[in-house]
Formats: C-alpha cells, sequence, structure tokens
C-alpha cells in the first residue's frame, strides 16, 4: 500500500504546479488505511487545512485511479512526517535567494489587452478560514462565468487580497478560453478614461470599449465617491453587461450601500450576484501564507521563524508579506537563517507602532464610539440589545487583539464572571461565520484600532 502512496503522488505532482506540490506536500506520507478511511500523515497544522480545502479531491482521484477503495481521507499532524528545515552553513560566500522566473506573455501589437497581472492565480492564492467562501464563489466563477456568481462583489480591508483574487479569476478564464475578452481596471482609471472620452468627444469609442467585453474586473470601487456622472456611465455599462450575461467582477472595502453617494440603484445591482468579504486571516492561515510565499521566493524558513512573524504581524496580509521580505533580506545579509536573525535580535520585534501602543482602553473606546455609545455605557449591566452586542464584541477583540485571559477582560468590561466573558467571546466567534454585517463592524473597529 506505500508503494501506492508513493504513485498517487506521483500523480498529484502531474496534476498541480511544481512549486504548490513542493510547498504542501513535502513530508506527507501515508499512515493507514482502515475500515474505509486513509489516515494521511502532514508534518504540521500549517499544510492541513490546505490539504484538505485545495487538494483533496486531487489525493482521492490519485487514490481512486490506483485502486484504492475507501470512502474518506483524513489528514492528521503526524510528527513522524515532519521535517526539520535545513540550517545554512556559514561560508565566506553570500547567500542568494532565489526567485522563481515567472513567463509572462508579451501580448502582440494591436491584440485585446487585459490589464491582468500573470503573476496572479488560484494555484498561488493561499486558502485558509478567511477566504475560503469567496474562494469557492470564484471557482463558481471560473466554471460558470456570467451566470452563477454575476456580479460578484469582494469587500475588505486594504491587504487582504481582493486584487490577488479577481485577477486571478481573469487569468483562469483567460486559460479556459484565451478568445475572451476580459478588461480588469482600477475605478480610478475608468473615471480618468471616461473624463478623457469628453474632453476629446470619443464618448461613443469609450462605451464601445466597454459593451464587447465578455468579464469586465473593476477594482477599488471605493473611489467613486462624489463622481456623479462615472456612476451613471458605469451603471449603463452595468446594465447593458448583464443582460447579455456577461461576467461583472467589482472589489471595494465596503459595501456599496455604505459607500456614501453612491447611486441606490447602482449599489443594488451590485449586490444582486454575490457579495462576499475577505476576513483577517487567522494564526494559522498566516502561517501557510508565510510558508507559501517564501517557498515561492526559492527561501528557506524555520517553523519557529513563521509561527513568530505571524503572531507578531497582526494587520493585513501586506504587511506579512513586506515583514517576511524583510527578514530574509537580513538573513541573505547577515549570511544566517531567518531563525537566527530573530534569536541574535537583528529585529527586536516585528509589531507596527499600532500594535505596540494598542491598549484595553484604546480597544474600549474605538469599540464604544464605533456604535455610538460612550464606554461607560458600553461596560454598564444593560441587557440592551445593542449595548450587550457591543460589550460582546469588545470582549472579542481584548482576546484578539491583546490575548487577555478571560477574568482579565471581565475586569475591563465591568462584568463579575469571567464565563460571561467566555460566552460572549464564543457568540461572537459563531456569529462570525455567517454573520456578514457582524464581519463589516469588527472590520472596521480594527481599521480605527490601527490608523
Amino acid at each position: 500500500m506505500f508503494d501506492v502512496w508513493k504513485n498517487v503522488l506521483a500523480e498529484v505532482e502531474q496534476e498541480i504546479p511544481h512549486a504548490a506540490f513542493s510547498t504542501w506536500f513535502t513530508g506527507v506520507t501515508l499512515i493507514s488505511v482502515e475500515d474505509g478511511v486513509v489516515t494521511v500523515g502532514v508534518p504540521n497544522v500549517l499544510k492541513v487545512k490546505q490539504l484538505e480545502v485545495k487538494y483533496n479531491d486531487s489525493v482521492k482521484t490519485a487514490l481512486r485511479n490506483n485502486g484504492v477503495d475507501f470512502k474518506e481521507v483524513r489528514y492528521i499532524v503526524h510528527t513522524r512526517a515532519k521535517t526539520k528545515p535545513k540550517s545554512r552553513e556559514v561560508t565566506g560566500e553570500p547567500i542568494t535567494i532565489k526567485k522563481k522566473k515567472l513567463s509572462i506573455p508579451k501580448r502582440k501589437s494591436g491584440e485585446f489587452q487585459t490589464g491582468l497581472n500573470p503573476r496572479y492565480t488560484l494555484d498561488n492564492f493561499v486558502i485558509g478560514s478567511n477566504n475560503d467562501l469567496a474562494v469557492s464563489v470564484a471557482k463558481s466563477v471560473v466554471e460558470n462565468p456570467g451566470k452563477k456568481a454575476n456580479p460578484f462583489f469582494l469587500y475588505s480591508g486594504p491587504g487582504l487580497g481582493k486584487t490577488h483574487l479577481v485577477q486571478a479569476i481573469g487569468n483562469a478564464l483567460l486559460a479556459r478560453d484565451p478568445s475572451l475578452k476580459i478588461l480588469y481596471i482600477p475605478i480610478s482609471h475608468f473615471y480618468s478614461d471616461f473624463i478623457n472620452s469628453i474632453q476629446n468627444k470619443t464618448s461613443e469609442e469609450f462605451t464601445k470599449k466597454f459593451r464587447k467585453l465578455d468579464v469586465l474586473i473593476v477594482d477599488d470601487f471605493q473611489f467613486i465617491v462624489g463622481k456623479d456622472r462615472s456612476q451613471e456611465e458605469f451603471f449603463h455599462i452595468f446594465n447593458d453587461l448583464y443582460q447579455l450575461n456577461k461576467q461583472i467582477i467589482v472589489t471595494s472595502d465596503r459595501l456599496p450601500s455604505q459607500i456614501k453617494t453612491v447611486d441606490e440603484r447602482l449599489a443594488s445591482r451590485l449586490t444582486w450576484g454575490n457579495a462576499i468579504d475577505l476576513q483577517m486571516p487567522s494564526f494559522e492561515d498566516k502561517c501557510a501564507i508565510l510558508k507559501s510565499k517564501a517557498e515561492f521566493m526559492g527561501a528557506e524558513i524555520e517553523d519557529e521563524a513563521v509561527e513568530y512573524l505571524a503572531d507578531n504581524v497582526r494587520t493585513n496580509i501586506r504587511d506579512l508579506e513586506g515583514e517576511l521580505n524583510h527578514l530574509l533580506a537580513i538573513a541573505d545579509l547577515k549570511n544566517i537563517t531567518p531563525l537566527e536573525v530573530i534569536n541574535d535580535g537583528y529585529i527586536n520585534t516585528v509589531k507596527t507602532p499600532h500594535m505596540q501602543t494598542l491598549s484595553p482602553k484604546k480597544i474600549l473606546e474605538k469599540t464604544a464610539k464605533y456604535y455610538d455609545l460612550t464606554v461607560k455605557e458600553m461596560c454598564s449591566k444593560s441587557r440592551v440589545s445593542h449595548i450587550k452586542n457591543a460589550r460582546q464584541v469588545a470582549m472579542y477583540l481584548l482576546s484578539e487583539e491583546l490575548e487577555m485571559s478571560t477574568p482579565k477582560i471581565a475586569r475591563e468590561v465591568g462584568v463579575k464572571d469571567h464565563t460571561t466573558v467566555m460566552h460572549g467571546i464564543k457568540k461572537i466567534k459563531n456569529d462570525l461565520k455567517l454573520n456578514f454585517n457582524l464581519r463589516e463592524q469588527i472590520a472596521g473597529i480594527r481599521e480605527r484600532l490601527y490608523e
């Protein structure tokens, strides 16, 4: 059976990109096949989520192709599967981080320009609990453009992967059908092109450019605020494309209904299909992102160093990647491993200045202000629904952002029993799974905490 597993891995390697296979299947072993359950050993918890969500279908197909009869595949952290990172030998030669070269096809003169960056793909977009729903919708768009999720409205705070995901959809659609006319455009470019068309009296050509598209991807829609004529033009283009079952994808930092001065008709149409948000990544999600990025750069990094970065960077994915680059650059310069950079004190902490000044008082003040309450009102014994909800959100943020114990949180919010805090935090965590308004509220408070 274990020889069969080698064949399974070989088949999976042929089905997915080499970088993905190297990142997620190194050290993965077969433990047992009993009672219809295939148990697979994985080196660490970082890989379990990716295998379960992203590559499980590939593993199942390869198992069936190799004659394995099973009902379920389980992935567990298995100590024998763990692999120690290789330490660097200190030599006189400088260490270089090998970046993988990407083949970016150049379009011929006159060929339709998509605006897409080929570096953004679904294969190198790391799936986690913060974005798995959005990725699921993205895949349905790729499978059935213009049908199941149209329009697809994706929103989140900055640096959480909106641009990557929507451009990855465009690249995936183009790979399936190179004849598709796909355009990715930031809303600021749409606005400036529209103004130029008015000045140059080429409005008709501007309109035709958009109405001949099969897929329109508009980024950073929130910047359309105050641009009434651009909104009106976009509204008509939207209607024309939608009536023709052409795929429309829009990103923003908030829901259309929360963008001041956006026409109600347009706001309503943008959420006809799917309005999905990207959340802040969990600790495990951040670890997986860091491992994937390091692998893509051809750099080795110890699990302990990955966990250090994941634990200390709590703003967004963009900052997380920036700190990774910083750490690897110092390791390269000093000719030591990333973990040695941390242990030797070359970077004392990667927490942002905002993180260093974050306090329980600030969390309580920002949360209360968001809900139009005073801290005294929010931390009272009131059972009024909106006050109780604000108090529970404050409990959740104190736990998540400052990792405070429940007894300490109880003292901060003015409740006697720490079990009340435990209940409140649990309720918010459960509600976050399906309550998109609550997600938006917490994201809004977090932005204010780090502004």
